[in-house]
């Protein structure tokens, strides 16, 4: 493949980082209503917003007959492994510093490293297991387990980062022949229909509080919210929408490895928002963790370049 102009890869460095920057608004939306609101509401309300616009996306794309066509259970499968991480995503965020949160999700290029072998028989390169073994010494950095700062909730972002990295992996697998559009479309349903069966099952069975932020984010019973903050719910469905569009746009203008680095700058973000609206201010093993995990995710990147085509799937649209 010839490479692409110079002006085309930075229009796309900038177009993702913004992308980037407008998913990491979203994060701390999610936060600063966690403390009042449910998840599940909060999903629900943000996917009837984002749902016309992915419409309207989908038409402009491919045209609205093309949501009835292709591989439509693979790609609620897929749906239904990415509800699994946006919701556990969500809950860790609820209870965790946001820097912190965000951090060890970003561990989930190694995630698609530690699958690729036994999923879809990919031959993983020494390079590659290094550059899972610097991630995973990033993480245990961040975590510290067994010490008194470890957190039971970061272990919630470790399983959004693994459900994440499979829902890559099976994109991959599927060969990625549906628009971005129709696999974010078909992807929204699932969380708005998922959400809608959670909210009804934790209703039913009573469950309501456990006096654990995390947990009582999920379980929370649904309430009228404030004007203000419907809003703030509502616009994560634009945000996500617009934001997917910049990604996809991204990728579609320059070359997958070099726009890929740029999707790190949310290690920037997390912490700034994280001390500007909720007064955090990460430790210190949070940045070395941080730089490690980034420098994994590079490195295995700068592996992999050129042995298998990047699949462009969006966790939060």
């Amino acid at each position: 493949m010839p490479a692409q102009p110079l002006s085309r890869n930075l229009t796309g460095m900038l177009v993702l980082a913004l992308g980037i920057m407008l998913f990491s608004v979203q994060d701390a939306i999610i936060k600063a209503v966690s403390s009042d609101y449910a998840l599940t509401e909060a999903i629900v309300i943000r996917s009837l917003v984002a749902l016309p616009i992915l419409v309207a996306m989908v038409q402009a794309e491919a045209g609205l007959t093309r949501l009835a066509r292709g591989n439509i259970g693979g790609m609620i499968a897929r749906g239904l492994i990415l509800l699994v991480s946006y919701t556990s995503y969500y809950m860790a965020i609820a209870a965790l510093p946001l820097a912190e949160a965000i951090a060890l999700f970003f561990v989930s290029p190694v995630m698609v490293t530690l699958l690729a072998g036994p999923i879809l028989g990919e031959r993983v390169s020494l390079k590659s297991w290094l550059a899972v073994g610097i991630g995973f010494v990033g993480v245990l950095i961040i975590l510290q387990p067994g010490s008194a700062v470890f957190k039971p909730a970061a272990l919630l972002s470790l399983v959004s980062a693994a459900a994440y990295g499979l829902a890559m992996v099976l994109a991959r697998k599927m060969g990625a022949s549906a628009p971005a559009s129709v696999m974010s479309f078909h992807q929204n349903g699932v969380y708005l229909l998922g959400a809608l069966v959670i909210a009804g099952v934790c209703g039913a069975l009573g469950l309501t509080r456990l006096d654990n932020p995390a947990l009582d984010f999920l379980l929370r019973p649904w309430a009228t919210p404030t004007l203000r903050d419907f809003l703030m719910m509502a616009a994560c469905g634009v945000i996500a929408a617009v934001a997917m569009a910049l990604l996809t746009q991204a990728y579609r203008l320059a070359e997958a490895n070099l726009v890929t680095v740029f999707e790190y700058s949310g290690m920037i973000w997390a912490p700034l928002w994280g001390f500007l609206f909720f007064a955090e201010v990460p430790r210190w093993t949070t940045f070395a963790g941080m730089a490690l995990i980034v420098a994994a995710g590079l490195y295995s990147a700068r592996a992999a370049a050129g042995q298998a085509p990047k699949v462009v799937a969006v966790l939060e649209a």
